[in-house]
């Protein structure tokens, strides 16, 4: 059945949020912050001590968005607020990011905060964002626009990095002066992107206010855990995805750091990170539709043995051209994981409560960030081997897949 003009509208003005959003993933997140941070602010540090900080600014963030999101998404559901959230999110994300680019040299505790802020906006925005999803697909829709979104979401955060990294590389082209006033201009430019092609959003999508007199508190963040405790289903799968999650984060927050331990040099890495947004573009649509053929949960299961596969395959990396080629097989399913993963979650979750279940979706996938960046932090510290570290990630994918396959299939209504 065709969709009516208006509705692909409102559908797509949802999946360009992940367009906007998706530039700071790219460029500050995993791209240029890890690089900027350890040669031009951390150059006081040691390697091993820049990526154990980098680690904790990393998991700072997801654990204060890991607390905050239940309750802010209990909120946003009574009060019909979501869209108000996530813009107060959006502009703490992009008023911090745009801040990056005038703190000076040698600075690195100032930029690990600011960053932090940043990140917080950013995985802040993202339990009501998802939450809106319930508000622009039917359930028979929910895979197909999912894929859709985080497809929009690599190619547009892939083009501005591409534009971003011929600044870098090529700075004089751009009237810059140097890699460093260009790095600077990157961060500035995510900023204004990521408030631009947010605005669609809230002109055109909608949300619902789910009509109660109970108090709004922590006591209802208790009795969403017992509905939780109630719904198998929820539980299991929100397990799975804890775990599966973590190491997915990991790889992705971590790989440029992982790479420059290995002696690999940073505009290898940036171009690496490149291929694995225009991958992922047509990949995660295409996992869309793969769901529809063979079943979410099966397509989640192809995605992660090819994880496992990945994360063996690096321990074993010894060069920068096997690098770019881990980096395309991650492109292949880093976004079908993510995407099938928010679908299928919201065909689980009860009716009016979406904004309350994701933010325990994105609590836990906050708290696994917390835990996979900090435990790589600390084995590449410890044992002063990056490559040990990146192996503790399969115990994670594994046990995923097991918990995963627990989980019962959600019903058509």
């Amino acid at each position: 059945m065709s969709v009516a003009p208006s509705r692909r509208r409102i559908q797509f003005a949802w999946a360009l949020n992940d367009w906007a959003n998706s530039a700071f993933a790219t460029t500050v997140l995993v791209g240029f912050f890890p690089i900027f941070f350890k040669q031009f602010w951390a150059t006081d540090l040691s390697p091993t001590d820049a990526t154990l900080y980098l680690g904790f600014g990393n998991s700072s963030a997801s654990l204060m968005v890991m607390l905050m999101s239940p309750w802010l998404g209990a909120v946003a559901d009574r009060l019909g607020a979501k869209k108000r959230f996530l813009g107060v999110f959006t502009v703490l994300g992009a008023l911090s990011t745009f801040v990056l680019a005038f703190i000076g040299a040698g600075d690195w505790e100032l930029a690990i905060v600011v960053f932090v802020l940043a990140s917080v906006g950013f995985f802040g925005s993202l339990t009501f964002n998802d939450a809106l999803l319930v508000s622009v697909a039917t359930r028979e829709e929910s895979d197909r626009v999912s894929a859709w979104g985080y497809g929009l979401g690599y190619l547009g955060g892939g083009l501005l990095f591409l534009v971003n990294v011929m600044m870098v590389l090529k700075p004089e082209w751009f009237g810059l002066a140097d890699k460093v006033a260009a790095t600077r201009a990157a961060f500035i430019s995510v900023a204004l992107w990521w408030i631009l092609f947010s605005i669609p959003l809230f002109r055109h999508v909608p949300e619902t206010r789910v009509p109660s007199d109970a108090p709004l508190g922590w006591r209802e963040i208790w009795a969403t855990v017992r509905q939780i405790a109630q719904h198998p289903p929820v539980w299991k799968f929100l397990l799975a995805y804890f775990l599966y999650i973590d190491a997915v984060g990991t790889l992705a927050q971590m790989a440029v750091d992982f790479g420059l331990n290995l002696g690999f040099k940073s505009d290898s890495l940036i171009k690496a990170l490149l291929l694995v947004q225009f991958v992922s573009f047509p990949a995660a649509i295409g996992f869309g539709y793969l769901a529809d053929r063979i079943g979410t949960k099966r397509a989640i299961y192809l995605a992660l043995c090819v994880y496992i596969g990945v994360t063996c395959w690096g321990y074993f990396m010894q060069t920068e051209s096997q690098f770019y080629q881990m980096a395309a097989a991650i492109g292949l399913v880093q976004g079908g994981v993510q995407s099938l993963s928010r679908s299928y979650f919201s065909r689980l979750i009860p009716e009016g409560q979406a904004g309350q279940f994701f933010g325990f979706y994105n609590m836990l996938g906050k708290f696994a960030a917390v835990l996979g960046p900090s435990v790589v932090g600390i084995v590449a510290a410890s044992t002063g081997n990056p490559r040990l570290s990146i192996l503790a990630l399969i115990a994670f994918f594994i046990g995923g897949i097991l918990l995963l396959a627990r989980v019962r299939e959600p019903r058509a209504s």
